[in-house]
């Protein structure tokens, strides 16, 4: 493979009752075991240590979803055999997803190395799609196509993971895979790539680098995924007590313009220029109130009132990137209230063809995250979740709601009056 560094795109088509689907990797030495619990990336561990691996997070595309992996081949330390390239499905099987595929393509640019499509699944829940390894000195691209019925845990432990989860009395076949190497659909510009199914001849056992030390705790699966049905959930009872709450919001510009005609499709088309502001009301158990956000440089602080603050001003809505703000939960006593929201500042005159995504990421438990709906109003401002101190306990709660100002109201006033924070505002700009 003559790509320095891949991007591994996982998607699938997206339809109702289609279960969460999330990508991952494992670090695997010659043994086919990870040295430590280090040497797995996924949702909530999304960067190894070498910097060589990261999760980029979940992207749109069309009418599907995907969710991707950055591997810098280069950077992958010398003990590292093979990088197994993995899907586990949340809610239900990966009988109920369609259009499964793991893609291939140069980081440099674009150029697509190689793919496999899946589509012969029935009640697997996670799957080891494909595998980057090692041969005579240069990475190459096998598929794989094994299904596991015990879910992303049973996958990991299977390599040597010390998985945090409540275990589940098993049976031992139930982690042998489900199906066999399969031969994947091999693309023109794929004629570098490696595709044969099964594995090639072990080179000579090579002494192997000292393991990595272990983590300080086992590795934790869980997450949360907030819904329509299912809008709230307890910090405390996710093991986020303490430390940095980090929020993230990342979008990107749908790329077929519907529901608001040719004039609104015009606003957002030209999305270069697009800014949004992530802000947040908040309320102090002393009564005071104020707004943190870009507008008058209010960005906050944490180590003193109001204990939130606002990283920066981001224009283009990067997965690693995007609005980013903490809120400091060792003072979350002090806090009663905070209202997490977004305003377009300028580049479009609605949130209509936008998407979003919205994470909480505790220092110290699952994330928390949610997709906004679709905007179907002329809207600049959107509440997007709201922490409320309950008792000592931080319940958030997504609010995911789309609000349309009156003539010569601005976003700000307008949140404002609809969560009667009843502060009194002024014009401001960056």
């Amino acid at each position: 493979m003559a790509a320095q560094a891949v991007r591994v795109e996982l998607g699938w088509r997206t339809s109702p009752g289609t279960p969460d689907v999330d990508g991952s990797a494992l670090l695997l030495v010659a043994s086919g075991k990870v040295r430590s619990d280090a040497d797995f990336v996924f949702y909530n561990q999304p960067s190894h240590a070498s910097g060589a691996v990261r999760h980029e997070g979940k992207r749109t595309a069309g009418d599907g979803m995907t969710d991707n992996l950055a591997v810098d081949l280069a950077r992958i330390e010398p003990a590292i055999d093979r990088v197994v390239l993995a899907a586990s499905a949340d809610g239900g099987t990966f009988g109920r997803v369609t259009g499964l595929y793991v893609r291939i393509t140069d980081a440099a640019n674009g150029r697509e190395i190689a793919r496999f499509d899946s589509a012969d699944a029935t009640v697997e829940t996670a799957f080891i799609l494909g595998e980057l390894y090692r041969r005579q000195g240069a990475w190459k691209f096998r598929a794989v196509g094994q299904g596991y019925g015990t879910g992303l845990e049973g996958l990991a432990t299977d390599f040597g993971i010390s998985v945090d989860e409540p275990q589940q009395t098993q049976q031992p076949q139930q982690t042998q895979p489900y199906h066999q190497p399969q031969t994947p659909q091999q693309p023109q510009s794929a004629t570098r790539v490696d595709h044969r199914p099964s594995a090639p001849p072990a080179p000579p056992m090579a002494p192997s680098a000292p393991p990595a030390p272990p983590l300080t705790a086992p590795v934790r699966l869980s997450k949360v995924t907030l819904t329509k049905d299912a809008p709230s959930v307890s910090l405390a009872k996710q093991g986020g007590t303490s430390g940095a709450l980090r929020v993230n919001l990342n979008w990107e510009v749908r790329k077929q313009f519907k529901g608001w005609g040719s004039k609104l499709g015009r606003a957002v088309a030209n999305h270069s220029d697009l800014d949004l502001d992530l802000c947040a009301l908040y309320e102090l158990t002393d009564g005071r109130k104020g707004v943190v956000q870009a507008l008058g440089n209010a960005f906050g602080a944490l180590q003193h009132p109001p204990y939130i603050h606002l990283d920066g001003d981001d224009r283009t809505g990067a997965i690693a990137t995007g609005e980013n703000l903490t809120v400091n939960l060792d003072h979350k006593n002090k806090l009663r209230r905070v209202l997490i929201f977004v305003t377009i500042y300028e580049g479009a005159r609605s949130f209509a063809d936008l998407h979003a995504t919205v994470t909480l990421q505790p220092q110290h438990g699952a994330p928390i995250d949610f997709s906004l709906d679709e905007c179907t109003v002329p809207s600049t401002v959107c509440a997007l979740a709201l922490l409320t101190n309950n008792g000592g306990d931080f319940m958030v709660q997504r609010e995911a709601r789309y609000l349309v100002p009156e003539r010569g109201v601005s976003p700000q006033r307008t949140i404002d009056y609809a969560y009667g924070w009843g502060m009194n505002w002024t014009p401001g700009r960056k």
